[in-house]
């Protein structure tokens, strides 16, 4: 009986994909406190003025400078944004808390701030996970949605800035200001959300493959 208890000890352990931390299969918000209240450093992906650490099985579907779209091994999709402006002025928080969704909560580590958003869509859950300036949505079954929160977790904890390209990027004016509209804080999913920017985005390009597609073989 020992023997077993370690086992499941250790599966629980390193299965998180984010280091070694006792976690829990049922309590979000438990999991959150645990695992951004720890300072990491630890990051595999790199872009001017910000770096951030994708955990094991998360792999890119489409990236740029600031936007990027992440699969997890179980073909759950991550649209992610990064506010460099936001983060640059120092944009205040002002997210307020629905108590009538299924988790909404204003959240506050190692000096940095954001919240977490869980809405019940349709028999699944919208994610909505804005820290350090970053957002990601997400759009899961049940079964998912803890270890997605806690993939999602390991991203955000793990984003660094370097200030002295981004005032550099920023005060050159790099940054084209009229293309960052998007307000993190903002969580109304009455609204267009960035995820919903995204899925019009591929499926534009989609039709336009197509329609290239189709005169390439009339030529």
């Amino acid at each position: 009986m020992k023997k077993i208890i370690v086992l499941l000890s250790t599966t629980l352990l390193l299965m998180t994909g984010c280091g070694i931390v006792k976690l829990s299969d049922n309590d979000i918000e438990k999991n959150i406190k645990t695992l951004m209240s720890e300072k990491v450093n630890l990051h595999n992906v790199h872009y001017d003025g910000y770096k951030y650490y994708l955990p094991k099985g998360i792999s890119f579907v489409k990236k740029d400078d600031f936007n990027a779209v992440l699969k997890d091994s179980y073909d759950n999709k991550y649209y992610l944004y990064v506010d460099v402006i936001g983060y640059y002025h120092k944009v205040k928080n002002t997210y307020e808390e629905d108590y009538d969704l299924y988790l909404s909560k204003k959240i506050k580590y190692n000096k940095k701030d954001g919240y977490i958003q869980i809405e019940e869509i349709n028999s699944k859950y919208f994610i909505q996970y804005v820290y350090n300036y970053v957002k990601i949505e997400a759009y899961v079954s049940k079964d998912d949605l803890n270890d997605v929160i806690i993939n999602l977790s390991c991203i955000l904890r793990s984003v660094d800035y370097n200030d002295k390209v981004l005032e550099s990027l920023v005060g050159d004016n790099v940054l084209d200001y009229k293309e960052v509209e998007y307000n993190l804080f903002k969580a109304d999913s009455s609204k267009e959300s960035f995820l919903d920017v995204v899925e019009r985005e591929e499926t534009e390009k989609y039709k336009k493959d197509i329609e290239d597609e189709k005169i390439e073989l009339e030529d």
